[in-house]
């Protein structure tokens, strides 16, 4: 064990957590007096404008963490804390540099709207400077189907195909609170254990941090009231950026994993980390060229539309689509580590994730439009689901909206409270 790659990884996390705790309400305040919201419409969940910019305190608190990781590395030099088994920290600069450009392209799109068109290129562009500023592509398939390294002229279009997906996926599953969040902070912290496991240390800073910077917007965006924000397009294309790097990392040439002295398939890898994202959108983007649709056109086809239409709560839906997640990874887990070969690793995830991803949404869509009795037993259970009145929520809403409040406002919206409550309990 790599005790000096465990602290800097560690030290990286707890700066990311602590900058974003301490910068969440300074962005919130900034919002709410420029009004920077997402307005509600026939397509949105939300019942009123919520701060939409979210994602710059996320992503302030991953350049923290990385920077912290970085010092922390300098100061012990490369050969102390890693040796030779991994390049030097100069990686980071390109993917921070695509990271800053997805930022301000995120919040243009927040903010004045931009053009499919605009941000497909973009994407594209940012992609391309980072295959050809690092030299890492998805050009290795590791010998699934006896296929090692795959020329240039392919690996180039795969790694934008990929990557322009993986971005429009996260963005795509962007629908309620604490979704989109949750599973990248779930597939953040696998990518960051799987990396840790191949001696890919700075990548494994990078995953961390990004899960500790994803925290504290997770909790307010899931549990917050007044402090609640939107994680918005910045966000979501800094978070699938940075998905794709690890995606490129894990599948290019010089990268290997095992489990235990299993090798292990990086293709079922990442399509098991990501498989909701991915098997969502792809059946969503079926589904609506099927119809005649062009498979960019928003709608509310997405699984998450699906639980929240039958009456489940959003915090339960989001709970329920990273569980589905999990599921997918401890099976292909399961099924390495007894010794499949490459490709059934594949055909099994992928299997598996069309199974529970596409089954659920077209159980709970029949279950809701034929009004059987499940889907009333169903919207029964789901009432039950929806936690935002109990006094345990309540009372966490009121302590994370708190540094919103003035001390008079506090103590009124405290005794509001105290006599909610009393209330319930003489019920």
């Amino acid at each position: 064990m790599n005790w000096y790659a465990l602290i800097m990884i560690l030290l990286s996390a707890i700066v990311s957590l602590f900058a974003v705790n301490w910068i969440y309400f300074k962005i919130l305040k900034i919002a709410k007096e420029k009004n920077l919201v997402d307005n509600p419409d026939a397509r949105k969940l939300q019942k009123n404008p919520v701060p939409v910019v979210g994602g710059l305190a996320v992503f302030f608190g991953v350049i923290m963490g990385a920077l912290a990781g970085a010092a922390f590395f300098g100061f012990f030099g490369n050969t102390t804390i890693i040796g030779n088994d991994i390049t030097s920290i100069a990686r980071m600069l390109p993917l921070i540099l695509g990271m800053s450009i997805m930022l301000y392209v995120g919040c243009m799109d927040d903010i004045l709207g931009l053009s499919p068109k605009a941000r497909f290129l973009i994407e594209i562009l940012v992609i391309l400077g980072l295959i050809f500023s690092s030299n890492i592509s998805i050009d290795s398939l590791h010998n699934m189907w006896n296929i090692g390294d795959i020329p240039t002229w392919i690996a180039i279009p795969l790694t934008i195909f990929a990557g322009v997906g993986i971005i429009n996926a996260i963005n795509m599953v962007d629908g309620v609170n604490g979704l989109s969040s949750g599973l990248c902070i779930t597939c953040c912290m696998l990518f960051g254990i799987m990396f840790y496991g191949s001696k890919d240390y700075i990548n494994s800073v990078l995953a961390f941090s990004m899960a500790a910077s994803l925290l504290p917007f997770f909790i307010h965006n899931v549990f917050g009231n007044t402090s609640r924000m939107f994680i918005g397009d910045a966000g979501t294309m800094v978070m699938g950026i940075l998905m794709t790097w690890f995606v490129m990392c894990a599948m290019h040439d010089g990268a290997h994993f095992d489990i235990k002295g299993v090798s292990v398939c990086p293709t079922a890898m990442v399509v098991a980390i990501l498989s909701v994202p991915i098997a969502d959108t792809l059946r969503v983007m079926t589904m609506r060229v099927m119809r005649g649709k062009s498979p960019f056109n928003p709608d509310k086809t997405h699984l998450h539309h699906a639980f929240v239409a039958i009456g489940v709560s959003h915090s339960i839906t989001a709970l329920s689509e990273i569980l589905i997640n999990l599921f997918v990874v401890g099976m292909w887990y399961t099924i390495t580590l007894l010794g499949a070969p490459l490709q059934c690793q594949l055909y099994s995830v992928v299997l598996i994730a069309a199974i529970l991803v596409w089954g659920t949404y077209f159980f709970l869509d029949h279950e809701n439009t034929s009004n059987s009795r499940k889907a009333e037993w169903l919207r029964n259970f789901s009432v039950k689901t929806h936690l935002g009145n109990t006094e345990w929520w309540q009372r966490f809403s009121y302590k994370l909206d708190s540094p919103e409040y003035n001390e008079h406002e506090l103590k009124n919206l405290r005794k509001r409270l105290e006599r909610k409550f009393s209330n319930y309990k003489k019920d």
